[in-house]
């Protein structure tokens, strides 16, 4: 496979799929970063149910601290990104789109229908595959659940507000 490259998946509801591409080698070079996340997650106790219930009743400030600090982490790395204009490999401009409020109902719905999910399972989306790899097989329903959700978000996408 060296030399191919691997067309990316059409998003969801696009009307042009990228023309980008992504290589193999780079492809390997994100499952081994998912793994040392994951071992990071796991070692720190982000996945643990307990540690996430303790978050839900304002018992402890551990997971509050830990996402406080993923938040002014990401917002310091996207403000020196802007700030020295640095470039993506493929050469175009890093930016974030401008999100407009309008009424606030479409993130009130989905921020509270993200929240359901998470206090149901007791896990947020993200580290749903490292508890699997934790042995926590139940997670699987999870996962399964989260891709039927996406391929319903996909189905309705045109007629929801956007």
């Amino acid at each position: 496979m060296t030399g191919q490259t691997l067309e990316l998946f059409q998003g969801c509801g696009e009307e042009q799929p990228d023309a980008r591409s992504v290589r193999p080698v780079f492809l390997a070079l994100y499952f081994l970063l998912g793994l040392a996340f994951g071992f990071v997650l796991s070692r720190s106790e982000v996945l643990s149910w307990f540690r996430i219930q303790e978050m839900f009743r304002f018992q402890s400030f551990r997971m509050y601290g830990i996402i406080g600090s993923a938040v002014v982490t990401a917002a310091l790395s996207l403000a020196l990104l802007k700030g020295f204009n640095v470039k993506a490999l493929s050469g175009d401009q890093i930016s974030v789109p401008a999100k407009t409020m309008e009424n606030g109902i479409r993130y009130l719905l989905g921020g509270s229908i993200f929240g359901v999910g998470w206090a149901l399972t007791g896990a947020c989306p993200g580290p749903l595959v490292a508890l699997i790899g934790n042995g926590v097989t139940v997670m699987i329903a999870a996962v399964l659940s989260a891709l039927i959700g996406t391929w319903v978000y996909a189905w309705l996408r045109r007629w929801l507000p956007h």
